[in-house]
């Protein structure tokens, strides 16, 4: 069934691979062929048609007549009214193009830099039509809420979504393609290195447009993404490899606090309010990129004003502010391009913070020493605060922050190490189209499966079905996390620091009531919501003993 079900994927995948090719075929460049023979951009700002700046978002006109609508936007008011305008003043116009709004912007963006009204650059050209790309690469995967967009370029380039935790191929282009839509990519960053470099590691940042920083002639993100993280990377026996991080506005749209929602449990649930309940502490949120860290960490924090009547002052610190927290005062990291001064603007806004009278303090994320040490002297002084670090399992986070360099003393204190969570993201089985693992006796996994937990395991497991109309025919319905939370105490945290990690384990276990992510994850399978596929590519093969 599964590989039928991937034959389906690969078969949409190819179609749109040739949709893809067709449309690059049939492009024509429209920036060359505006800005050709002198022809000028009549709706220029301080043109001889005056407009005001959301209607010239949505149309261009230009002295031959030729004009531009942005085709999402074609029945708006503002466009009639300009028509109108036009026509009465015996401006010529010819009918209408129906192009993206993102092209209107770039045909701005080039006519405003001056170069562009006489003299066409056919490199300036280039890079605004990759932008152009760009942009509409990522309002693809926006739609399928890809998390994040992978473009290796070596003979040719390939781009990848990753799809609820998994790569999917997408489209394939040349070479030259592929390293034009890098150096895009790079040149439509907000935040970035001063430039571009192909054989060093680089971040930069594209945000999304806000009424505070809007321009004219700014490439304009897809409505629900917040903003893009991107990654520069060379890569052995290729050229570049970029991967683009989304960040979507709309996740949480009407400021939701409910945790059951992202697949948290009574058990699971119970853990959480205890730990808000504590006004001071620390709480660490752990897993690796992707894991639903920050999304966890918002929807507490949301609960946490909420029960506090928002009678409480939460300050976040973050690089970036990933989603909104409604009754927070979020700080953004700003005016940092390197690492290096990425954590010393970190820095500063962890000691502002701490200086701004806060009940509650959130730091985005502890990268580095210095900013464990003051997200601790945070918790120290009396503050609850709450965090996310990268960490393989909840125990793990105690040695991670001691690689890291914290004090020992301060990690073997239960008045301070208050939460430890860790978590992942699950694929969650459609529940129209699933399948009884007893159709997949012939698999290895059915064995282990037995091994593991007998008939019963068999009578209660599903897995992964043909897929049908409700899930879009790929046999799963969007993501759940599965959490392991230890809440711990002196004897715990003394263990884990002298490195004797499978007694705290142990010890986690029988005394504190704890629960593994394995025996998490296992309780959702047995409920028929993740499938026995899940559980082993997360937390290792069922007749397997486990490895805490």
């Amino acid at each position: 069934m599964a590989e039928e079900n991937n034959i389906k994927d690969n078969s949409s995948a190819s179609s749109y691979l040739a949709e893809s090719a067709a449309e690059q075929t049939k492009k024509t460049n429209i920036l060359e062929e505006l800005f050709g023979n002198g022809n000028k951009l009549l709706t220029l700002p301080n043109s001889d048609i005056q407009i005001n700046d959301e209607t010239r978002r949505l149309v261009a006109l230009f002295s031959d007549g030729t004009y531009l609508v942005s085709k999402e936007h074609r029945f708006d008011g503002s466009v009639y009214n300009f028509e109108k305008t036009i026509k009465r003043r015996k401006i010529p116009i010819r009918p209408p193009r129906y192009v993206t709004q993102n092209e209107i912007s770039a045909i701005y963006a080039y006519a405003e830099r001056g170069s562009g009204l006489t003299d066409v650059s056919g490199e300036n050209l280039d890079q605004m039509q990759m932008q152009i790309d760009f942009i509409n690469i990522v309002s693809r995967a926006s739609v399928q809420k890809v998390s994040d967009v992978h473009i290796v370029v070596a003979d040719s380039t390939l781009v990848m979504f990753r799809i609820n935790g998994m790569m999917v191929r997408q489209m394939e282009y040349n070479k030259e393609w592929g390293e034009a839509f890098v150096r895009a990519a790079f040149a439509s960053a907000d935040i970035s290195d001063s430039n571009y470099a192909q054989n060093e590691f680089q971040g930069a940042q594209k945000l999304g447009e806000t009424p505070l920083r809007g321009s004219n002639g700014r490439l304009m993100l897809p409505h629900n993404v917040l903003a893009i993280r991107l990654q520069f990377n060379p890569i052995a026996f290729g050229s570049q490899y970029l991967v683009m991080r989304l960040l979507y506005a709309d996740d949480n749209p009407d400021g939701s606090s409910d945790l059951r929602a992202l697949g948290f449990g009574d058990r699971e649930e119970n853990l959480f309010y205890r730990l808000r309940a504590v006004p001071v502490g620390l709480n660490i949120i752990a897993g690796p990129t992707g894991s639903g860290k920050s999304t966890t960490l918002q929807r507490n924090m949301i609960k946490l004003l909420q029960e506090k009547n928002y009678e409480i002052n939460l300050l976040t610190v973050e690089d970036p502010p990933e989603y909104p927290i409604p009754g927070a005062r979020q700080m953004p990291v700003t005016n940092a391009n390197t690492e290096d001064e990425k954590e010393v603007e970190f820095t500063k806004a962890l000691n502002a913070a701490l200086r701004s009278d806060p009940d509650v303090m959130m730091v985005g994320e502890i990268r580095s020493l210095s900013a464990a040490e003051l997200t601790f002297k945070g918790a120290l002084s009396g503050h609850g605060v709450w965090t996310t670090l990268h960490a393989n399992s909840a125990p793990a986070i105690i040695t991670r922050l001691r690689d890291m360099g914290v004090q020992p003393y301060m990690l073997a204190d239960p008045e301070l190490m208050k939460g430890l969570i860790s978590q992942r993201l699950f694929r969650k089985l459609c529940p129209h189209c699933r399948v009884s693992v007893k159709d997949r006796q012939q698999d290895p996994s059915f064995a282990r499966l037995k091994t593991a937990l007998g008939d019963f395991g068999v009578e209660n497991t599903y897995v992964r079905g043909p897929g049908c109309k409700a899930c879009g025919y790929k046999g799963f319905s969007g993501r759940l996390s599965v959490p392991e939370i230890i809440l711990p105490d002196a004897m715990f945290l003394q263990l884990m620091i002298n490195g004797d990690t499978k007694r705290a384990i142990d010890y986690w276990i029988s005394e504190l009531d704890g629960r593994p992510l394995r025996d998490a994850a296992l309780e959702r399978m047995l409920r028929g919501y993740i499938d026995l596929d899940e559980v082993e590519r997360w937390c290792g093969l069922l007749d397997q003993r486990p490895v805490y």
